[in-house]
């Protein structure tokens, strides 16, 4: 009975062991997801860096105290300062930084904290360079910061196993005052520049305008023009007709009575337009006979002047 017994107690006791060593052999493999690296120590001390994929370590000895991920991590900070013109600006900064693979060990050893690392690096530079611009100035030289915070960073984080993949200053965010004003301040440029140009446009305007008269004025001059030279051809046709008919007509007679004719001619074309309102004629009945000496002494008077 004792013998079997002990038989059975060894037969589990081997079973437990095996089990057991089974459970550390399995125990032993473990796995690095891709970008990421595993820091492996034996007995607390650094032993090695494991790489993606399926890794074995010994049972018991070695241990995995840390993964390190080797993708690119964003840090969104916001730095506040003073500007030369004494303007307080918030600038919101993006920095991307990632681990190198080749400096895991830096990355995990050196540094407990790098976001705040970072922080104070791009704080440094911004206080390095921002207070010695004006609020201008600045606005305009936002990339130019951005290159000089990576400059910098690339220098004091490439100890520490990190790299600085790219630097965003995102905006430039002054005072609300400040802002407000500088608003008002492009408002009124911008109405400024477009009181000029309506003005340029109305000055065009006003030229066109101008130009179109004149052409129009040269050209109803040449057609009054063309008028009176058919209208004087007419009459000189009438009169020689009319001498013709009528021998013993002189031809102030004659040319009396076709300006008589052309008088009466206008004052119907003036009655005709709606445009007339009211027109005065002379009502007494020497009235025609009157019109008539009176062109008669116009033509005569003209004759004298020649």
């Amino acid at each position: 009975m004792d013998h079997a017994a002990t038989s059975t107690a060894v037969v589990f006791l081997l079973i437990f062991l095996a089990i057991a060593a089974l459970a550390l052999v399995i125990g032993s493999f473990f796995t690095v997801r891709t970008a990421e690296a595993a820091v492996i120590a034996r007995f607390g001390k650094f032993l090695r860096i494991a790489e993606a994929g399926l890794n074995w370590k010994w049972p018991l000895i070695d241990a995995v105290v840390g993964r390190v991920s080797l993708r690119v991590n964003q840090i969104a900070l916001t730095m506040e300062t003073k500007t030369k013109d004494n303007v307080f600006v918030t600038i919101p900064i993006s920095v991307q930084n990632r681990v190198r693979p080749a400096s895991v060990y830096d990355a995990y050893y050196r540094l407990s904290n790098p976001d705040a690392q970072i922080k104070s690096y791009v704080e440094q530079v911004i206080l390095g360079h921002v207070p010695g611009m004006t609020l201008d100035e600045v606005f305009a030289s936002q990339s130019s910061i951005a290159l000089a915070v990576k400059k910098e960073l690339d220098a004091d984080m490439a100890g520490f196993g990190y790299e600085i993949v790219n630097v965003l200053v995102t905006d430039i965010v002054p005072d609300a005052k400040v802002k407000s004003a500088m608003n008002d301040i492009n408002a009124a440029q911008r109405e400024q520049v477009a009181a000029a140009a309506r003005g340029e446009a109305e000055k065009v305007l006003v030229v066109k305008k101008a130009e179109a008269e004149a052409e129009s004025k040269a050209l109803q001059g040449q057609g009054i023009a063309n008028q009176r030279k058919a209208i004087i051809e007419g009459l000189q046709s009438s009169i020689e007709e009319f001498q013709k008919v009528v021998g013993t007509t002189s031809t102030l007679e004659v040319m009396q009575l076709v300006l008589i004719t052309q008088y009466f001619d206008t004052l119907k074309s003036i009655g005709e337009s709606d445009k007339t309102n009211t027109l005065f004629l002379s009502h007494s009945p020497g009235a025609v006979k009157e019109i008539s000496e009176q062109l008669m002494q116009s033509m005569l008077a003209a004759e004298k002047a020649k």
